[in-house]
């Protein structure tokens, strides 16, 4: 809104009548206290501690909208006296003793407060709530005698997180912080999101890594703590407390050579949380989300926030491993890399350039993407590069490439939240990408966003959508096309937006008329009037997004699945505004930028084809070689080509395709059959037992380089520690390997082969690591210097500037028969990332998820005679595996599910799959799966523990319900409101 004027103890200043006093007074380095307030969250209005006066009245500053002409009061006897009044009444909460208290790192409101007011008696003294310390999670723990019932962790646990577990419960004698209907914090709903402890202004929720390790004093003994604290205590009392805050001050300042902070970004999934790493050492203290964290702010998951142990896990790959005569001896990376080298290029020497097959990590960081890449078609003159992203977004990226041009988010996670409807189709979006989801779940619950979900189980999302449709497996094509065609028969399309922007709608429009009502139904399942309702929720709004992942990808129709998508979203014009778009998941934490900077079999970075003349020429002149224009092979036919001995050699980087390649049996034999075998990689993986040489690689927090998550976003991670054991980071491994065949690359840090990359990639011309500095990002594609929040503002990605529709017809999915009657679907679990490899090395994660298990309703549990926890035999023409069932209401009919991650590799789903793909972009259709199953002998108990978080029973609210405290009889006001 129009700036306007106020007045701050007679000083003017500039003001934006939508924000606060608060607000304007921090903006202006105008030092005040605000213990309850944190800008992720808004004004709680608890603590009381930002009164100020305003026109003679006394008010909150952090909830008290600025107004022209507005006279405030800070400096004033009055105000001070009424803040140090609500700082004393917190104290009472509050066992002081910062010197030895974990959270004395200068970041401690409360202290920040007593330090700021000089209070240095406190009033009321200090007086136990009476409640005991709830250690029960095993991520962090909750003392309710530091509790100060400011209400940070229940508004972030209500209202941004939205899991609804925390409250406060104001009717007790002494209020506290409650989870559920009362329970331990590990008996409840609590997902172990982290966001409560991020936010807590004190020490009553803490990282359990950050207790009796932050700090000089704070691994003392009990005993002694206790002393030094009622030792302060006794000191207070003739000379106030100004002598200890003064200590703690210092001692706080000596903990900055102590603890180590450092930027970095989230390697599990694809929505790209940064965060401040806390460490000493190699010792993990705190994850530390922020406010300007661009994807996340404060937020993070169970995965992000906690699970890490993977990075010290004993199990990690310590040196270079060679196999002689059968067995894996250790050997020096000198010998290693020329072994590989050699290897490699022998193989190349014996039956040519195409012989061999790299596939880069979508774990890995851009530059060690563009260095693949440039090693497989500098050094080895083929296109055969390809990256996970042919596993599982591949599609998603085809569908795009048809309709609109580019193959990546049309926006920005925020334009999701300002969308008026989000339709989530074929994704478990609360488990797979929990950051996002917050978002939606926050706009649907407090800005009335409307939410339709689409998909074979009763996830999260659809049991808060407002519309859950429940589609027959592989048939989401017809359930979109059947919207379209109904949106343009009722003359709701947008006739603006496609006759000026749109082409091929003649065409499009004819290709729907077998796509009726009546016929969608049949083929569905869905019943007609749904789907009447769904298209009239789309036709109400004037905003909508649509997200998908790999419930569209992985069918042999997914490339289809994706084009529909888009192609509704041009029917209803909901392209190229804030607010709009399509949005494909993505799964890895770095999908979209492996591909981005090549590891893809017919494009350049930065999606240069490389029929493209112009493209190659420029990269020969760059690279001083000449380059093949023969399309590559992508990393699933590379098995069959396997077969067909045309690959006789693979380089591997961080990817488990022996366990996650489509028909793992089939995938094992193959990789049996390889001359020669390059495997780099954090574990000793399934795949490495096949490997030649194995390659130790450093974890992202041993190395620097950059990611992009799934809204083009690219950010910069920094070092965080030493690389563990002999590890090198991939990008100096695949340096090592070039120039032992004699590339003569010169590379000394990521930023030079990010230099490199940038100025031969026009969408990412203007990128560099000083414009990525700390937590600045910049969404691709770039223009004249400038990134892209959301595309398509002005044009399309073609020619002409115009979107496409893309006419379709329905192609049945792979599907049950009288052998395999039943129906198997999988997929991501909140706790674990794909099949585990590294949430099963942090203790608390696999405390919660032990392992796999197949989820079976009730109904078909009774034909088969099965209870919760009974072994179940799960058979189909491709494998056979072992398990325990669960029987839960996620699931109906003959559709069975099973998570992705397992304990060990002889659970995995992908020994069920089959080498079926989508013909348009060769990703295995896993999620077309029948199977048999056969009950047997033996019950190992339930798959998911008691304490598993979905057993609990949350307490949804909006926010903290301060009201409640106010009409307490013990409570009297300091404001005239």
């Amino acid at each position: 809104m129009a700036a306007g004027k106020i007045s701050i103890d007679g000083d003017q200043f500039n003001a934006d009548r939508d924000k606060t006093i608060l607000q304007i007074m921090m903006e202006n380095n105008i030092d005040i206290p605000h213990v309850c307030y944190n800008p992720a969250l808004g004004a709680i209005e608890s603590c009381d501690t930002c009164i100020v006066n305003v026109d003679g009245k006394y008010l909150r500053a952090c909830s008290t909208k600025v107004k022209e002409g507005m006279q405030v009061k800070y400096n004033d006897s009055e105000v001070k006296g009424r803040q140090v009044e609500a700082v004393n009444r917190i104290l009472h909460n509050h066992d002081l003793y910062c010197t030895v208290c974990e959270n004395n790192n200068g970041d401690c409101a409360l202290h920040s407060a007593v330090d700021t007011l000089s209070v240095t008696r406190q009033k009321y003294p200090f007086r136990s709530k009476g409640y005991e310390v709830d250690l029960t999670n095993p991520f962090y723990r909750y003392d309710p005698d530091q509790c100060i019932l400011c209400g940070r962790c229940v508004e972030a646990c209500q209202d941004v997180e939205v899991n609804e577990t925390l409250h406060i419960d104001w009717s007790l004698d002494r209020p506290r912080v409650v989870w559920d209907d009362g329970k331990a914090i590990n008996d409840s709903s609590c997902v172990s999101c982290g966001h409560c402890v991020t936010v807590c202004p004190v020490n009553a929720l803490m990282e359990k890594s950050m207790l009796e390790e932050a700090g000089y004093f704070t691994s003392l003994t009990r005993k002694a703590k206790y002393n030094l604290i009622e030792f302060g205590k006794d000191l207070e009392k003739p000379v106030g407390n100004g002598l200890i805050m003064k200590v703690s001050n210092i001692e706080a300042k000596m903990r900055e050579e102590q603890i180590k902070k450092t930027k970095t970004v989230c390697t599990y999934c694809g929505v790209g949380c940064s965060f401040t790493m806390w460490t000493k050492g190699r010792k993990i203290l705190k994850v530390q989300p922020e406010v300007e964290s661009p994807a996340n702010g404060i937020s993070t998951c169970i995965k992000g926030k906690f699970g890490w142990g993977f990075v010290n896990s004993d199990e990690r790959l310590k040196f270079p491993l060679i196999r002689k005569n059968g067995e894996f001896v250790r050997a020096s990376w000198d010998e290693a890399i020329k072994f590989a080298a050699k290897g490699l290029k022998k193989v190349s020497d014996k039956f040519g350039n195409e012989s061999i097959m790299f596939i880069a990590s979508s774990k890995g960081t851009n530059e060690e993407s563009y260095l693949m890449q440039k090693l497989a078609r500098q050094v080895f003159h083929n296109n055969n590069v390809d990256n996970s992203s042919r596993f599982c977004q591949a599609p998603a990226t085809t569908g795009l490439w048809r309709t609109v041009g580019y193959g990546g988010d049309a926006g920005s996670i925020q334009d999701i939240y300002k969308s008026e409807l989000v339709m989530i189709v074929g994704a478990n979006t609360a488990e797979s990408h929990p950051v996002l989801a917050t978002r939606v779940k926050r706009a649907h619950k407090l800005n009335k966003q409307k939410l339709i979900v689409s998909d074979l189980r009763k996830n999260e999302m659809a049991e808060r959508a407002d519309i859950y449709l429940h589609p027959s497996p592989g048939t989401d094509i017809v359930l979109l096309s059947a919207l379209s065609k109904y949106i343009i028969d009722k003359g709701w399309y947008d006739r603006e937006f496609i006759e000026k922007r749109v082409n091929n709608f003649d065409d499009y429009r004819k290709s729907l008329e077998t796509f009726t009502l009546e016929n969608a139904a049949k083929i569905t399942n869905i019943p007609e009037d749904q789907i009447i309702k769904t298209a009239e929720m789309i036709h109400s709004v004037k905003s909508m997004c649509i997200l998908w992942a790999m419930g569209i990808t992985q069918h042999s129709a997914g490339s289809d699945e994706s084009t529909a998508i888009s192609n509704l979203l041009l029917v209803t014009g909901n392209y190229g505004r804030p607010g709009t778009g399509a949005y494909p998941l993505r799964g890895h934490n770095n999908v979209q930028g492996a591909s981005d900077f090549g590891s893809m079999p017919t494009y350049l970075p930065g999606y240069q084809p490389i029929k493209d003349e112009e493209a190659v020429k420029k990269f020969e002149k760059a690279w001083n070689t000449e380059l093949s224009r023969k399309p590559g092979i992508d990393n699933v036919s590379c098995i069959e080509n396997i077969d067909n001995d045309k690959v006789k050699a693979m380089y591997v980087i961080g990817q488990e395709i022996a366990s996650t390649g489509p028909d793992a049996g089939k995938t094992r034999d193959a990789l049996e059959k390889l001359d020669f075998l390059v495997v780099q990689d954090v574990f000793f993986s399934e795949t490495a037992k096949y490997a030649d040489v194995v390659l130790p690689a450093s974890v992202s927090l041993e190395k620097e380089g950059t990611f992009v998550n799934t809204e083009r976003r690219i950010q910069r991670i920094y070092q965080v520690m030493e690389p563990y054991g002999e590890t090198r980071p991939d990008w100096e491994i695949i340096q090592g390997i070039a120039n032992s065949l004699e590339a003569g690359w010169h590379y000394s840090h990521p930023s030079e082969i990010m230099d490199e990359a940038c100025s031969l990639s026009p969408i990412f011309n203007g990128v560099n690591y000083e414009r990525l500095e700390g937590f600045k990002s910049l969404q691709w594609p770039m223009v004249n210097g400038h990134d892209s929040e959301y595309l398509y503002a002005d044009r399309f990605n073609f020619p002409d500037g115009k979107a496409r529709l893309y006419p379709l017809s329905y192609r049945p999915p792979l599907s049950i028969s009288e052998e395999y009657p039943l129906h198997l679907n999988n997929g991501r679990m909140l706790e674990h990332f794909h099949e585990g490899n590294e949430t099963f090395k942090t203790e608390g994660i696999k405390e919660k998820v032990p392992d796999t298990f197949l989820e079976i309703s009730q109904k078909l549990a009774d034909e088969y005679g099965i209870n919760t926890g009974d072994y179940v035999r799960v058979t189909s023409k491709w494998g056979s595996i072992k398990l325990r069932a669960l029987i839960t209401e996620r699931v109906s009919g003959n559709e069975l599910y099973m998570p992705m991650n397992a304990a060990s590799d002889d659970a995995t789903v992908n020994l069920l799959t089959s080498y079926n793909r989508d013909p348009d972009s060769d990703t295995p259709s896993y999620k077309e799966l029948p199977v048999k199953i056969k009950k047997l002998k033996g019950n190992g108990g339930t798959p998911l523990p008691a304490n598993n978080s979905r057993y609990g029973t949350p307490h949804p609210q909006k926010g903290i319900m301060v009201s409640e405290k106010w009409k307490r009889s013990d409570y009297v006001k300091l404001t005239d409101d």
